[in-house]
This record gives structure tokens, sequence and C-alpha cells, in this order.
């Protein structure tokens, strides 16, 4: 083996996980956002690898430097924020190439018609940013949105082989933790609350209306409405784990069971991914998954 047999690969480096909390108090009404931010930069970043000169290297602890700068004007729409940060790291750093950003955003509603009393809120909204210095992908969604239908959700007909012990149902609960990506279109004038809210009630009701006879019917039902709504997105992708709850056998106890007692197993579990795509969209591959 000769030294022309091996090379430096792909590479990024990055500040991971950020935590930034800004309270905004223009009056007695106060207004928090509460962010965990995420950086990857890539590009002209052999020298670093291959002989330890750092010189083109914006350190880790610049970068989480500049959220907090950056958040001392004000946060906004995290898409809006996160497409701030990409821009400058590639804009001001001649050896950087790419950034990718990526926030999770938490969520905190108020205590009744309190000013500044909070109670954390269900769901984590999420954006990530790529911007190459010529062109931005913006990547929304939302986390940990858990949901359950105690019936109309249904499972048979499936392949049996000689493993299979799994009965099949005609009346089941549904329950899963949706983490969902939607890709826009453009990363420019955007109304990008608009878009998460009518999103997410879109996947909602997709969830709540579908009558399931898998969770891959309901997936694509989830994704499929959130596209014919929101003409601005090109792809939903989804990752439901299905959170089972088996029924409890009470007949040991001289007990019926019709339906109402149930074990709710937290591991192992399906995880059912997918994507739903307008068609035309450009391909975006794995990248943003």
């Amino acid at each position: 083996m000769t030294d022309q047999d091996i090379r430096l690969g792909d590479n990024q480096y990055g500040k991971a996980e950020t935590r930034l909390v800004r309270v905004d108090r223009g009056g007695d009404r106060h207004v928090v956002t509460d962010l965990n931010v995420s950086t990857a930069l890539a590009g002209d970043l052999s020298a670093t690898h291959l002989t330890g000169d750092n010189a083109g290297v914006l350190p880790t602890d610049t970068q989480k430097n500049t959220v907090y700068a950056f958040a001392r004007d004000g946060v906004g729409e995290i898409e809006a924020f996160a497409l701030r940060l990409a821009r400058h790291f590639v804009d001001s750093t001649p050896t950087i190439h790419r950034a990718r950003v990526k926030i999770e955003q938490y969520r905190w509603e108020r205590i009744g018609d309190r000013d500044h009393s909070f109670v954390r809120g269900a769901g984590t909204r999420t954006a990530t940013v790529t911007y190459d210095g010529t062109a931005a992908t913006v990547v929304s969604g939302v986390d940990d949105l858990v949901l359950m239908n105690t019936t109309g959700s249904e499972f048979h007909g499936f392949h049996n082989d000689e493993y299979t012990t799994l009965p099949e149902t005609h009346d089941r609960i549904l329950a899963t933790a949706v983490s969902a990506r939607w890709r826009h279109g453009a990363a420019e004038n955007a109304d990008w609350t608009g878009s998460h809210h009518t999103a997410c009630r879109h996947l909602l009701d997709a969830f709540a209306d579908t009558h399931s006879l898998s969770l891959q019917q309901t997936l694509y039902a989830m994704g499929e409405q959130v596209l014919r709504h929101r003409d601005e997105l090109v792809e939903v992708r989804l990752s439901l784990p299905n959170k089972h709850h088996f029924l409890v056998d009470l007949s040991p106890f001289e007990l019926d069971n019709p339906g109402e007692v149930f074990f709710a197993a937290d591991r192992p579990y399906g995880l059912i991914e997918g994507s739903v795509v307008r068609d035309g969209a450009p391909d975006a591959g794995l990248a943003w998954w």
C-alpha cells in the first residue's frame, strides 16, 4: 500500500447542542424562546486533518459564541435564525464552503393569563438549514408529538411464516411519537410560523381521521394531507414508532377484559419511516433526514 491508496474523505465539524434561552421583556408580558442549536461546517479543511495546520479552522467555541451574539438582536422564527447563522459562517470564513445549522425549539405555554409563568408544551419544533454559498435548503419539522387513536385501527392480512405469532386484529390502539420533517421549495419570503402551525394541524387531522389498516397507510395519509394544503412544501418525511398497547389477559383472575386494560410496552417497537414527495420536486437524497 502506498500513500496514493489513502485519502481524506468527506468531513465536517461543529458545535453540537448549544443551549440558548432568550427572554423578550418588551413590557410586562414576557416571551420565552428556548433553543438547542447545533452547527456543522465543511470546506477546505484538509490541512488541519493532514498536518495539524489550523489556519482555516473556525473554532467550535467561536461558533457557540456566534449563536449567542446573534441572539442578542433577537431570534425570531427559527428557520430565519438558522439562515442568518449559516450564511454568516460561509460568507465570513474563506475556507468554509457549507454550513448546516440545526435548531430544536422547546415550547413554553403560559400558565393561565400570567405574564411571566410558563409550562413546558408538547412537541419540539425543528429547523435545519444548509447553505453552500449560493443556495439554501430549509427543512422544518416537529419531534416527540405523541398521538393516540383508541379505536379505528386494524392490522391483518399480513404475510405469515414459521416464526409468525402475532394475531390479526380488527380493532387496536394506534399510538406513536411523530418525528416529521418537511422540505420547503424556496428559502426566501416564507411564512415559517404559519407553515409550521398548519403543517402540524394537518398531521394531527390526518392521523385522527384515517381509519388505519396499517401504520404505513397512516404515514402516507399524514404526508399527503400536508402537501395538499401547503403549496410551498415539496416533501414530507415521517418516522413513526409504533407504541404498542397489548390487551392484558385478566382470565387468571376470573375477570373479562372488553378492550379496557392494556400493557403499554416501550420496547421493542415497530419503526415505520417513509417520505411523501410532490411530483417534479428536486431530489434532496437522504442528507436531510
